[in-house]
């Protein structure tokens, strides 16, 4: 699978699509009017994608490169040819861009940096805060930045600005970034993931990082279950904090019936989904206790 994320002119977004997937995403290119492509890293990077359309009867190839200064354009008169390139810019090979003409584009000048003007406390809870956010693994580059922008507000007023929220935000993910390039192997977030579609596929509704709290988790679980599901497993954004910071996480599970039989019976089979994957439960079997993740290592990795 290629490392991608792709957008198509619907706001559809396919995230890790194959060679072969993103070849047909191209082709189809053809049958739409205003169609485009957006591609995008996993994780997202700051000015970092590459895009097509059609453009006067050809087809346009974008690529930036980590500023507006480093965007470049060429076109191509087939969709065989921009799939070629498409392909090779998302496996990131050397020389991927060879064989073609590109046209560095104008942006006008880069934008000033924009320094936080932040007493040191101040710095030091903020930055703390996007880290937090960052470390959780499902926040988005925009999410941290509106982060950075909103926690500080006091009377109304924020002291730091958009430009200077972006820029933190930016600077803390490629940091995060960074890190994840060194874990090696299978990390205990993807282990649940993996335990959870197995879930979703025996019938039980299985969110991550869902609502914010266990109240609004209750009251709006129903609203995700397919009409043949049975049961129901979740956690919500206070338990992936939790995790987060070292933690264990907290499972809440039930039948859709409101039965006690059935809630302990789909406890039963969430802890054997878990422990299939390899996570390390506790559980009292009773349908009252929530499912305990125990010795949890949270790494989850950045895509968004």
């Amino acid at each position: 699978m290629l490392e991608i994320a792709v957008k198509d002119q619907s706001d559809e977004v396919r995230v890790r699509v194959s060679e072969d997937e993103l070849a047909d995403l191209v082709r189809d290119m053809g049958e739409w009017d205003g169609a485009f492509l957006v591609l995008q890293r996993v994780p997202d990077l700051p000015d970092v994608y590459a895009q097509t359309c059609p453009v006067d009867g050809e087809w346009t190839v974008e690529h930036r490169a980590g500023s507006p200064a480093r965007h470049y354009e060429t076109r191509v008169a087939d969709l065989e040819r921009v799939a070629e390139l498409l392909i090779r810019w998302s496996r990131e090979d050397p020389d991927w861009d060879a064989g073609v003409e590109w046209q560095r584009m104008d942006f006008g000048p880069e934008p000033e940096p924009a320094p936080l003007e932040l007493s040191e406390e101040d710095e030091r809870i903020l930055v703390e805060a996007v880290r937090g956010l960052l470390r959780g693994g499902y926040a988005t580059r925009r999410e941290a930045a509106e982060l950075a922008a909103d926690h500080l507000v006091r009377d109304g007023a924020s002291p730091v600005t958009q430009a200077q929220a972006e820029q933190l935000a930016d600077r803390l993910w490629l940091e995060r970034v960074a890190e994840q390039r060194t874990w090696v192997g299978r990390t205990d977030p993807e282990r649940l993931t993996g335990a959870f579609a197995a879930l979703e596929a025996r019938g039980i509704t299985a969110r991550e990082n869902f609502t914010c709290c266990h109240g609004c988790g209750q009251a709006e679980i129903g609203a995700e279950a397919a009409p043949d599901s049975r049961g129901f497993v979740y956690f919500h954004s206070q338990g992936t904090d939790h995790a987060a910071a070292g933690h264990g996480l907290s499972l809440y599970y039930g039948g859709f019936d409101g039965s006690e039989d059935t809630t302990a019976a789909i406890g039963r089979e969430v802890v054997a989904a878990l422990e299939d994957a390899g996570l390390t439960v506790r559980w009292n079997g009773s349908p009252s206790q929530a499912i305990e993740i125990v010795e949890l290592d949270w790494r989850r990795r950045l895509i968004g």
